[in-house]
């Protein structure tokens, strides 16, 4: 059993929770032995003289977290904060009044997958206005909880380009951190990559080791991180997002090759992470799978691989609609056109091109899958009157039925009114129209 055993949920890519939706996630997370809870934001939370950036958000209230923490702390669960202050600061960068902050002012950052920022996303450490923002977003935030531990992020730096300047940024975030009464953890991907750097970090600091696919190398990462003396955690994912439907084969997978190798190299914690890249259209039960299986691999270890999953869900839901979630969770894998990170049903609907450029998604395959997520569409139809996590799943269907019949007007138009009413189910309004923003329309 890992000492820590975590969930972390992206609140800053359009999704904030309502309440409601929040009890039930740690209700989930108690039941399955979790003890750490994280909500992951970039500018999610309603921080003072910064309105400008979050006021069409609906961010987390000082007094939201504080109902939030007393019902995880009913439950035995540790709500931690989560505040990215070095990358991933879009939402602040692209506004004009903290733009003069960023490291590309334009943009233009090439990503380590060749693709190009078109906005900018990292903090300009040379810019005293940048740790000064992220002096003030900590004083504001950290005193709502009463955790000893912060998660300041740091990860996917793709403007700087020198191991130096970054280490010298993370560590005065680090500070600052410690200065008010918390330990730091943060993403080891940048550190990792310079294994140079890892001998100079504080042993206060947590490293986060994530990756997100079956063969992400654990082994190898753990390997540097326990040489280092530091403390660490593994962090798969749920493998929901930018997938429509989950990748549910790569979740096993990558969460079983986590508690492996954490296991083995004496990580601390065990953290699942669940992201809402590219608009989070996929709903609570996308990730729910997830959530099942990592807590069971954190809590009891190898012996999780073979759980009985479809019952486990069937449970959760109240209803028998655990096989049916699976079964949308395994169709990216019709026609072989496995992607990182995504389904290639994701990204033919997404990217608005009504096609697939990989060879195995022909026609015949897409009606197949078609034909499977209208079966699975009706099937969890007969519980949708009494069952929200039916309307997921109803919803989950659709979003792939879309995806391969991306030219049917009339099907996108249906699955655009759709996604109000799903979105408002378990989600604060805002946000919800950047998210639909990214469905395409005719």
């Amino acid at each position: 059993m890992f000492e820590t055993r975590g969930y972390m949920l992206d609140i800053s890519r359009d999704r904030v929770p309502t309440m409601r939706t929040l009890r039930l996630i740690v209700d989930i997370l108690a039941r399955y032995r979790y003890n750490q809870f994280q909500l992951y934001t970039e500018h999610t939370f309603a921080y003072e003289g910064h309105e400008s950036v979050w006021e069409e958000a609906d961010p987390m209230t000082p007094a939201e977290i504080a109902k939030l923490q007393a019902y995880c702390e009913m439950q035995g669960v540790e709500l931690v904060p989560n505040q990215n202050t070095f990358g991933h600061m879009e939402r602040w960068l692209t506004n004009p009044k903290y733009n003069s902050l960023a490291k590309y002012p334009k943009g233009g950052a090439v990503t380590p997958w060749g693709t190009v920022k078109k906005h900018p996303t990292t903090l300009d450490p040379a810019n005293p206005g940048s740790l000064a923002l992220v002096e003030d977003l900590l004083s504001q935030l950290l005193p709502n909880f009463d955790s000893k531990l912060v998660n300041i992020g740091c990860d996917e730096t793709f403007e700087i380009d020198d191991p130096e300047e970054y280490l010298g940024f993370l560590l005065k975030v680090a500070d600052a951190a410690r200065r008010r009464g918390k330990r730091p953890m943060f993403w080891g991907d940048i550190v990792l990559r310079h294994p140079e750097l890892v001998a100079r970090l504080p042993k206060d600091m947590i490293a986060l080791d994530w990756g997100y696919e079956g063969n992400h190398p654990f082994e190898r990462d753990a390997a540097t991180l326990r040489a280092s003396g530091l403390d660490f955690y593994v962090c798969p994912g749920t493998s929901a997002w930018r997938s429509l439907a989950g990748r549910v084969e790569n979740m096993r997978e990558n969460l079983e090759s986590a508690e492996k190798w954490g296991r083995l190299y004496g990580a601390k914690g065990y953290l699942l992470t669940d992201w809402g890249d590219e608009g989070h259209w996929q709903p609570l039960a996308a990730s729910l799978p997830g959530i099942i299986m990592a807590g069971n691999f954190a809590a009891s270890g190898p012996k999780a691989a073979n759980m009985d999953l479809e019952r486990e869900l069937d449970s959760v839901m109240d209803a028998p609609l655990g096989g049916l979630l699976l079964r949308l969770g395994t169709l990216y894998l019709l026609g072989g056109a496995v992607k990182a990170n995504c389904s290639e049903l994701f990204n033919i609907l997404a990217n608005g091109h009504g096609y697939s450029r990989h060879p195995g998604l022909t026609d015949a395959v897409l009606d197949e899958i078609s034909g499977i997520a209208s079966g699975v569409r009706i099937a969890a139809e007969r519980w949708s009157d009494r069952s929200d996590w039916a309307k997921e799943i109803v919803y989950m269907a659709n979003l792939v039925d879309c995806a391969c019949h991306r030219r049917d007007e009339g099907r996108l138009r249906a699955l655009r009114d759709e996604h109000g009413r799903i979105w408002r189910m378990r989600s604060k309004e805002g946000g919800r129209v950047d998210s639909l923003a990214r469905l395409p329309r005719f």
